[in-house]
Protein backbone atom coordinates (compact mmCIF):
# COMPACT_ATOMS: atom_id res chain seq x y z
CA UNK A 1 0.00 0.00 0.00
CA UNK A 2 1.91 3.02 -1.41
CA UNK A 3 -0.28 5.40 -1.13
CA UNK A 4 -1.57 6.22 2.35
CA UNK A 5 -5.84 6.02 2.88
CA UNK A 6 -6.53 9.02 4.15
CA UNK A 7 -10.13 8.99 4.08
CA UNK A 8 -10.71 5.83 5.98
CA UNK A 9 -9.72 5.55 9.40
CA UNK A 10 -6.16 4.23 10.30
CA UNK A 11 -6.17 1.85 13.89
CA UNK A 12 -3.10 4.17 15.45
CA UNK A 13 -1.71 0.91 17.44
CA UNK A 14 1.88 -0.25 15.30
CA UNK A 15 0.99 -3.52 15.12
CA UNK A 16 -2.81 -5.59 15.71
CA UNK A 17 -1.54 -9.15 15.77
CA UNK A 18 -2.03 -9.45 19.56
CA UNK A 19 -5.28 -7.48 19.63
CA UNK A 20 -6.63 -9.99 17.09
CA UNK A 21 -5.78 -13.08 19.04
CA UNK A 22 -7.03 -11.21 22.21
CA UNK A 23 -10.32 -9.63 20.41
CA UNK A 24 -10.43 -12.99 18.51
CA UNK A 25 -14.47 -12.63 16.12
CA UNK A 26 -15.25 -9.35 17.91
CA UNK A 27 -11.89 -7.84 16.63
CA UNK A 28 -13.25 -5.94 13.20
CA UNK A 29 -16.53 -4.92 15.38
CA UNK A 30 -14.90 -3.30 18.36
CA UNK A 31 -13.27 -1.11 15.65
CA UNK A 32 -15.93 -0.48 13.13
CA UNK A 33 -17.89 0.43 16.14
CA UNK A 34 -14.96 2.95 17.43
CA UNK A 35 -14.18 4.43 14.25
CA UNK A 36 -18.20 4.49 12.87
CA UNK A 37 -16.96 2.99 9.77
CA UNK A 38 -17.18 -0.15 7.70
CA UNK A 39 -13.71 -0.27 5.89
CA UNK A 40 -10.20 0.56 8.38
CA UNK A 41 -6.81 0.33 7.90
CA UNK A 42 -4.69 -1.34 10.15
CA UNK A 43 -1.62 -3.49 10.57
CA UNK A 44 -1.20 -7.34 11.07
CA UNK A 45 2.41 -9.29 11.32
CA UNK A 46 3.85 -6.09 10.27
CA UNK A 47 1.97 -5.70 6.59
CA UNK A 48 -0.70 -3.18 6.39
CA UNK A 49 -4.14 -4.17 5.68
CA UNK A 50 -7.85 -3.07 4.86
CA UNK A 51 -10.01 -4.65 6.95
CA UNK A 52 -14.23 -4.01 5.63
CA UNK A 53 -17.42 -5.57 6.46
CA UNK A 54 -20.93 -4.94 5.26
CA UNK A 55 -23.06 -6.67 2.42
CA UNK A 56 -21.65 -3.95 -0.32
CA UNK A 57 -17.84 -5.26 1.56
CA UNK A 58 -18.80 -8.62 0.74
CA UNK A 59 -20.36 -7.94 -3.13
CA UNK A 60 -16.66 -6.24 -3.99
CA UNK A 61 -14.54 -9.12 -1.98
CA UNK A 62 -15.86 -11.92 -4.34
CA UNK A 63 -15.56 -9.74 -7.22
CA UNK A 64 -12.94 -11.89 -8.92
CA UNK A 65 -11.86 -9.13 -11.44
CA UNK A 66 -10.98 -7.36 -8.21
CA UNK A 67 -9.71 -9.55 -5.77
CA UNK A 68 -7.04 -12.67 -5.91
CA UNK A 69 -6.56 -15.83 -3.35
CA UNK A 70 -3.06 -16.64 -4.28
CA UNK A 71 -0.95 -15.18 -1.60
CA UNK A 72 -3.44 -13.87 0.83
CA UNK A 73 -3.56 -17.30 3.34
CA UNK A 74 -0.41 -17.39 5.36
CA UNK A 75 1.68 -20.34 5.14
CA UNK A 76 1.01 -21.58 9.05
CA UNK A 77 -2.51 -21.88 7.93
CA UNK A 78 -1.54 -23.73 4.43
CA UNK A 79 0.37 -25.80 6.61
CA UNK A 80 -2.36 -26.73 8.91
CA UNK A 81 -5.63 -25.93 8.03
CA UNK A 82 -5.85 -26.24 3.94
CA UNK A 83 -2.95 -27.58 3.12
CA UNK A 84 -0.44 -26.21 0.59
CA UNK A 85 -1.66 -24.79 -3.38
CA UNK A 86 -5.31 -26.18 -2.07
CA UNK A 87 -8.23 -24.97 -4.26
CA UNK A 88 -8.32 -22.16 -1.38
CA UNK A 89 -5.33 -21.01 -2.43
CA UNK A 90 -6.30 -20.45 -6.40
CA UNK A 91 -7.41 -18.15 -8.83
CA UNK A 92 -8.94 -18.04 -12.14
CA UNK A 93 -9.34 -21.08 -14.60
CA UNK A 94 -7.48 -22.87 -12.99
CA UNK A 95 -9.78 -22.67 -9.66
CA UNK A 96 -12.80 -22.80 -11.82
CA UNK A 97 -11.96 -26.44 -13.53
CA UNK A 98 -10.87 -28.19 -9.82
CA UNK A 99 -13.71 -26.09 -8.45
CA UNK A 100 -16.09 -28.40 -10.77
CA UNK A 101 -14.48 -31.30 -9.27
CA UNK A 102 -15.72 -30.43 -5.89
CA UNK A 103 -19.25 -29.11 -7.07
CA UNK A 104 -19.76 -32.57 -9.03
CA UNK A 105 -19.25 -34.42 -5.44
CA UNK A 106 -21.74 -31.89 -3.48
CA UNK A 107 -24.89 -32.40 -5.59
CA UNK A 108 -28.13 -33.02 -4.05
CA UNK A 109 -27.48 -36.34 -4.13
CA UNK A 110 -24.44 -36.75 -2.35
CA UNK A 111 -26.20 -34.49 0.67
CA UNK A 112 -28.57 -36.85 0.94
CA UNK A 113 -26.53 -39.80 0.37
CA UNK A 114 -23.91 -37.99 3.18
CA UNK A 115 -27.48 -37.11 5.83
CA UNK A 116 -28.52 -40.86 5.34
CA UNK A 117 -24.57 -42.22 6.42
CA UNK A 118 -24.85 -39.60 9.30
CA UNK A 119 -27.86 -40.72 10.78
CA UNK A 120 -26.59 -44.44 11.03
CA UNK A 121 -23.59 -43.77 12.12
CA UNK A 122 -25.74 -41.48 14.81
CA UNK A 123 -27.61 -44.45 15.86
CA UNK A 124 -24.71 -46.32 15.96
CA UNK A 125 -22.90 -43.96 18.43
CA UNK A 126 -26.41 -43.78 20.33
CA UNK A 127 -26.38 -47.64 21.62
CA UNK A 128 -22.43 -47.09 23.23
CA UNK A 129 -24.11 -43.93 24.76
CA UNK A 130 -26.68 -45.90 26.72
CA UNK A 131 -23.79 -47.60 28.73
CA UNK A 132 -22.30 -44.11 29.40
CA UNK A 133 -23.15 -42.26 32.38
CA UNK A 134 -21.86 -39.02 30.47
CA UNK A 135 -20.77 -38.21 26.80
CA UNK A 136 -19.11 -34.95 25.75
CA UNK A 137 -21.49 -34.20 22.33
CA UNK A 138 -18.39 -32.08 20.84
CA UNK A 139 -16.15 -35.56 20.51
CA UNK A 140 -18.54 -38.16 19.93
CA UNK A 141 -19.59 -35.89 16.42
CA UNK A 142 -15.70 -35.56 15.84
CA UNK A 143 -15.87 -39.49 15.58
CA UNK A 144 -19.61 -39.76 14.14
CA UNK A 145 -18.75 -37.43 10.88
CA UNK A 146 -14.86 -39.20 10.30
CA UNK A 147 -16.61 -42.35 10.22
CA UNK A 148 -19.41 -40.74 7.94
CA UNK A 149 -17.20 -38.68 5.73
CA UNK A 150 -14.60 -41.45 5.17
CA UNK A 151 -17.63 -44.40 4.30
CA UNK A 152 -18.94 -41.30 1.57
CA UNK A 153 -16.26 -40.64 0.33
CA UNK A 154 -14.71 -44.52 -0.04
CA UNK A 155 -11.78 -44.25 2.04
CA UNK A 156 -10.83 -46.95 3.97
CA UNK A 157 -11.25 -46.70 7.52
CA UNK A 158 -10.63 -49.45 10.41
CA UNK A 159 -12.43 -48.83 13.44
CA UNK A 160 -9.43 -48.55 15.73
CA UNK A 161 -7.94 -45.61 13.66
CA UNK A 162 -11.17 -43.85 13.73
CA UNK A 163 -9.75 -41.56 16.84
CA UNK A 164 -6.29 -40.74 16.07
CA UNK A 165 -8.06 -39.67 12.27
CA UNK A 166 -10.79 -38.53 13.61
CA UNK A 167 -8.46 -35.88 16.14
CA UNK A 168 -6.23 -35.10 13.30
CA UNK A 169 -9.15 -33.63 11.11
CA UNK A 170 -9.69 -31.57 14.36
CA UNK A 171 -6.79 -30.71 15.19
CA UNK A 172 -6.44 -28.60 11.48
CA UNK A 173 -9.36 -26.73 12.22
CA UNK A 174 -8.24 -25.93 15.31
CA UNK A 175 -5.04 -24.47 14.47
CA UNK A 176 -6.25 -21.75 12.57
CA UNK A 177 -6.11 -18.65 14.72
CA UNK A 178 -3.94 -20.65 17.26
CA UNK A 179 0.18 -20.44 17.95
CA UNK A 180 2.19 -22.36 20.01
CA UNK A 181 1.00 -25.48 21.02
CA UNK A 182 -2.13 -25.71 18.81
CA UNK A 183 -0.33 -24.86 15.70
CA UNK A 184 2.25 -27.42 15.88
CA UNK A 185 -0.16 -29.99 16.87
CA UNK A 186 -2.07 -29.15 13.57
CA UNK A 187 0.74 -29.18 11.63
CA UNK A 188 1.54 -32.68 12.77
CA UNK A 189 -1.56 -33.86 12.29
CA UNK A 190 -1.80 -32.14 8.74
CA UNK A 191 1.95 -34.49 7.73
CA UNK A 192 0.26 -37.25 9.09
CA UNK A 193 -3.11 -37.17 7.42
CA UNK A 194 -1.27 -36.54 3.94
CA UNK A 195 1.23 -39.12 4.25
CA UNK A 196 -2.24 -41.40 5.00
CA UNK A 197 -4.01 -40.43 2.44
CA UNK A 198 -1.32 -40.24 -0.31
CA UNK A 199 -0.26 -44.05 0.34
CA UNK A 200 -4.15 -44.90 -0.58
CA UNK A 201 -4.46 -42.45 -3.34
CA UNK A 202 -1.08 -44.09 -5.13
CA UNK A 203 -3.09 -47.58 -4.16
CA UNK A 204 -5.92 -46.52 -6.00
CA UNK A 205 -4.04 -45.78 -9.02
CA UNK A 206 -1.82 -49.08 -8.55
CA UNK A 207 -5.13 -51.19 -8.57
CA UNK A 208 -4.08 -52.32 -5.24
CA UNK A 209 -7.03 -50.45 -3.51
CA UNK A 210 -10.25 -50.64 -5.04
CA UNK A 211 -13.00 -48.19 -5.05
CA UNK A 212 -16.31 -46.58 -6.60
CA UNK A 213 -16.24 -44.43 -9.30
CA UNK A 214 -17.88 -41.51 -8.40
CA UNK A 215 -16.58 -41.82 -4.86
CA UNK A 216 -14.47 -38.31 -3.72
CA UNK A 217 -11.41 -40.98 -3.22
CA UNK A 218 -11.93 -42.20 -6.92
CA UNK A 219 -12.62 -38.83 -8.60
CA UNK A 220 -9.66 -37.33 -6.91
CA UNK A 221 -7.31 -39.83 -7.76
CA UNK A 222 -8.31 -39.56 -11.46
CA UNK A 223 -8.74 -35.92 -11.75
CA UNK A 224 -7.03 -34.03 -14.67
CA UNK A 225 -6.54 -30.65 -14.36
CA UNK A 226 -7.12 -28.21 -17.04
CA UNK A 227 -4.68 -28.45 -19.23
CA UNK A 228 -5.14 -32.42 -18.79
CA UNK A 229 -2.82 -33.73 -16.49
CA UNK A 230 -3.83 -36.01 -13.18
CA UNK A 231 -2.50 -34.21 -9.98
CA UNK A 232 0.82 -35.30 -7.97
CA UNK A 233 -0.13 -37.82 -5.35
CA UNK A 234 0.19 -35.12 -2.41
CA UNK A 235 -1.79 -32.73 -4.46
CA UNK A 236 -5.03 -35.65 -4.58
CA UNK A 237 -4.30 -35.99 -0.97
CA UNK A 238 -4.88 -32.61 0.84
CA UNK A 239 -7.83 -31.97 -2.06
CA UNK A 240 -9.52 -35.67 -0.46
CA UNK A 241 -8.50 -33.86 2.82
CA UNK A 242 -9.86 -30.65 1.93
CA UNK A 243 -13.26 -33.09 1.17
CA UNK A 244 -13.04 -34.84 4.85
CA UNK A 245 -12.16 -32.36 6.71
CA UNK A 246 -14.75 -29.97 6.81
CA UNK A 247 -16.95 -32.55 7.24
CA UNK A 248 -15.54 -33.49 10.68
CA UNK A 249 -15.82 -29.52 11.19
CA UNK A 250 -19.69 -29.57 10.95
CA UNK A 251 -19.11 -31.08 14.48
CA UNK A 252 -18.92 -27.68 15.73
CA UNK A 253 -22.94 -26.94 14.02
CA UNK A 254 -23.48 -29.86 15.73
CA UNK A 255 -22.71 -28.99 19.07
CA UNK A 256 -23.99 -25.31 18.68
CA UNK A 257 -27.27 -26.51 17.31
CA UNK A 258 -27.19 -28.78 21.07
CA UNK A 259 -26.22 -25.87 22.67
CA UNK A 260 -29.33 -23.81 20.74
CA UNK A 261 -31.74 -26.44 21.77
CA UNK A 262 -30.97 -26.27 25.58
CA UNK A 263 -30.86 -22.30 25.61
CA UNK A 264 -34.15 -22.08 23.45
CA UNK A 265 -36.49 -24.87 24.30
CA UNK A 266 -39.22 -23.74 22.71
CA UNK A 267 -37.24 -24.33 19.62
CA UNK A 268 -36.91 -27.64 20.41
CA UNK A 269 -40.50 -28.20 21.19
CA UNK A 270 -41.48 -26.28 17.18
CA UNK A 271 -38.68 -29.01 15.86
CA UNK A 272 -40.67 -31.48 17.41
CA UNK A 273 -43.90 -30.40 16.36
CA UNK A 274 -43.21 -28.68 12.79
CA UNK A 275 -42.49 -29.51 9.77
CA UNK A 276 -39.12 -29.65 7.55
CA UNK A 277 -39.59 -25.63 6.74
CA UNK A 278 -39.21 -25.08 11.18
CA UNK A 279 -35.87 -27.47 10.61
CA UNK A 280 -34.97 -25.35 7.81
CA UNK A 281 -34.60 -21.76 9.23
CA UNK A 282 -33.29 -23.26 12.89
CA UNK A 283 -29.88 -24.55 11.44
CA UNK A 284 -29.63 -21.87 8.91
CA UNK A 285 -29.97 -19.43 12.43
CA UNK A 286 -27.61 -21.80 13.80
CA UNK A 287 -25.56 -21.25 11.24
CA UNK A 288 -25.48 -17.44 11.70
CA UNK A 289 -26.40 -16.99 15.51
CA UNK A 290 -23.00 -18.78 16.55
CA UNK A 291 -19.25 -18.30 15.33
CA UNK A 292 -17.62 -20.26 13.36
CA UNK A 293 -15.19 -18.43 10.66
CA UNK A 294 -14.20 -15.52 11.71
CA UNK A 295 -12.45 -13.41 8.91
CA UNK A 296 -11.26 -14.49 5.46
CA UNK A 297 -8.49 -12.89 3.61
CA UNK A 298 -7.81 -12.10 -0.22
CA UNK A 299 -5.76 -10.16 -2.29
CA UNK A 300 -6.18 -6.53 -4.31
CA UNK A 301 -5.35 -7.88 -7.94
CA UNK A 302 -6.03 -4.83 -10.00
CA UNK A 303 -5.81 -1.13 -8.82
CA UNK A 304 -9.36 0.45 -7.56
CA UNK A 305 -11.21 2.83 -5.43
CA UNK A 306 -13.74 2.05 -3.63
CA UNK A 307 -15.87 3.39 -0.72
CA UNK A 308 -13.07 6.43 -0.49
CA UNK A 309 -10.48 3.76 -0.26
CA UNK A 310 -7.49 3.22 -2.72
CA UNK A 311 -7.54 -0.59 -2.81
CA UNK A 312 -4.10 -1.04 -4.64
CA UNK A 313 -2.68 -3.92 -6.01
CA UNK A 314 -0.98 -6.51 -3.93
CA UNK A 315 -2.64 -5.74 -0.43
CA UNK A 316 -4.27 -7.66 2.18
CA UNK A 317 -7.54 -6.97 2.76
CA UNK A 318 -9.81 -8.92 5.45
CA UNK A 319 -13.66 -9.53 5.44
CA UNK A 320 -15.37 -9.66 8.46
CA UNK A 321 -17.40 -13.19 8.61
CA UNK A 322 -18.60 -13.10 11.79
CA UNK A 323 -20.02 -9.36 11.82
CA UNK A 324 -21.59 -9.55 8.51
CA UNK A 325 -23.57 -12.39 10.30
CA UNK A 326 -24.19 -9.77 13.11
CA UNK A 327 -24.81 -6.92 11.08
CA UNK A 328 -28.02 -4.40 12.42
CA UNK A 329 -28.37 -2.56 9.18
CA UNK A 330 -28.96 -6.86 7.51
CA UNK A 331 -30.45 -8.39 10.38
CA UNK A 332 -33.43 -7.23 12.53
CA UNK A 333 -31.76 -8.17 16.71
CA UNK A 334 -28.86 -10.09 15.83
CA UNK A 335 -27.67 -11.05 18.83
CA UNK A 336 -31.33 -12.73 18.97
CA UNK A 337 -31.87 -16.51 18.68
CA UNK A 338 -34.82 -16.47 16.37
CA UNK A 339 -34.75 -18.80 13.26
CA UNK A 340 -38.23 -17.71 11.74
CA UNK A 341 -35.82 -14.70 10.70
CA UNK A 342 -35.71 -17.04 8.21
CA UNK A 343 -38.53 -16.64 6.67
CA UNK A 344 -37.91 -13.35 5.25
CA UNK A 345 -34.79 -14.05 3.83
CA UNK A 346 -34.43 -13.78 0.05
CA UNK A 347 -31.26 -16.03 -0.34
CA UNK A 348 -28.95 -13.10 -0.82
CA UNK A 349 -25.39 -14.21 -1.71
CA UNK A 350 -23.70 -11.48 0.42
CA UNK A 351 -25.40 -10.64 3.42
CA UNK A 352 -25.33 -14.29 5.15
CA UNK A 353 -21.55 -15.82 4.60
CA UNK A 354 -21.06 -18.80 7.36
CA UNK A 355 -19.25 -20.16 4.94
CA UNK A 356 -18.32 -17.60 2.61
CA UNK A 357 -20.03 -15.36 -0.07
CA UNK A 358 -21.33 -15.42 -3.74
CA UNK A 359 -21.99 -18.58 -6.21
CA UNK A 360 -20.15 -21.55 -5.16
CA UNK A 361 -20.46 -22.20 -8.71
CA UNK A 362 -17.53 -19.90 -10.34
CA UNK A 363 -16.34 -18.06 -7.12
CA UNK A 364 -15.20 -18.82 -3.69
CA UNK A 365 -18.30 -19.64 -1.64
CA UNK A 366 -17.32 -23.10 0.35
CA UNK A 367 -18.85 -26.07 -2.21
CA UNK A 368 -19.91 -27.90 0.91
CA UNK A 369 -22.32 -25.43 2.15
CA UNK A 370 -25.09 -27.91 0.82
CA UNK A 371 -23.56 -31.11 2.50
CA UNK A 372 -22.68 -28.86 6.10
CA UNK A 373 -26.63 -28.22 6.18
CA UNK A 374 -28.33 -31.30 5.76
CA UNK A 375 -25.82 -33.15 7.79
CA UNK A 376 -26.48 -30.35 10.60
CA UNK A 377 -30.67 -31.15 9.90
CA UNK A 378 -30.11 -34.85 10.41
CA UNK A 379 -28.10 -34.56 13.49
CA UNK A 380 -30.56 -32.36 14.44
CA UNK A 381 -33.49 -34.71 13.93
CA UNK A 382 -31.77 -37.41 15.99
CA UNK A 383 -31.18 -35.64 18.82
CA UNK A 384 -35.21 -34.04 18.83
CA UNK A 385 -36.71 -37.36 17.79
CA UNK A 386 -34.58 -40.21 18.50
CA UNK A 387 -32.74 -39.76 21.66
CA UNK A 388 -33.55 -38.30 25.06
CA UNK A 389 -30.99 -36.87 27.29
CA UNK A 390 -30.04 -34.59 30.17
CA UNK A 391 -27.71 -31.79 30.21
CA UNK A 392 -25.99 -31.59 33.41
CA UNK A 393 -24.70 -28.23 35.28
CA UNK A 394 -21.12 -27.51 32.90
CA UNK A 395 -19.50 -24.52 31.39
CA UNK A 396 -20.91 -23.76 28.08
CA UNK A 397 -19.70 -20.30 27.99
CA UNK A 398 -18.24 -19.95 24.41
CA UNK A 399 -14.71 -17.45 24.58
CA UNK A 400 -14.58 -15.20 21.51
CA UNK A 401 -11.09 -14.67 21.99
CA UNK A 402 -10.64 -18.51 20.54
CA UNK A 403 -10.59 -18.98 17.07
CA UNK A 404 -12.18 -21.28 16.15
CA UNK A 405 -14.54 -21.78 19.29
CA UNK A 406 -17.17 -23.87 20.92
CA UNK A 407 -18.55 -24.39 24.49
CA UNK A 408 -15.82 -24.76 26.61
CA UNK A 409 -17.36 -28.22 28.17
CA UNK A 410 -17.91 -29.69 24.62
CA UNK A 411 -21.71 -29.61 25.88
CA UNK A 412 -21.93 -32.96 27.83
CA UNK A 413 -24.71 -34.93 28.01
CA UNK A 414 -25.82 -37.72 30.34
CA UNK A 415 -29.00 -40.43 31.01
CA UNK A 416 -29.09 -40.77 26.58
CA UNK A 417 -32.25 -43.10 26.61
CA UNK A 418 -33.79 -44.25 22.65
CA UNK A 419 -37.20 -42.29 22.74
CA UNK A 420 -39.29 -44.51 22.23
CA UNK A 421 -42.11 -42.44 20.26
CA UNK A 422 -40.31 -41.29 17.12
CA UNK A 423 -42.09 -38.51 14.71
Amino acid sequence: MGTENHAIPHDRSLDNSIALMREGYHFMQNRVNKYHSTIFAARLLGEKVICMTGKEAAEIFYDTNRFKRKGATPKRIQKTLFGENAIQLMDGLAHTHRKKLFMSLMTPKHQAELAALTKTHWEMARKNWEESKQVILFDEAKLVLCRTACKWAGVPLKETEVKERAEDFNAMIDAFGAVGPRHWKGRRARTRAEHWIQSMIEDVRANKIEVQKGTAMYEMAFYKDEIGQPLSSLIAAIELINVLRPIVAISTFITFAALALHNYPICKEKLFESDDAYLDMFVQEVRRFYPFAPILGARVKNNFIWNNCNFEEGTLVLLDVYGINHDPTLWDKPNDFHPERFKQWKGNLFDFIPQGGGAPETGHRCPGEGITIEVIKASVQFLVHHITYQVPTQNLHIPMNRMPTFPESGFIIENVKEKTSIR
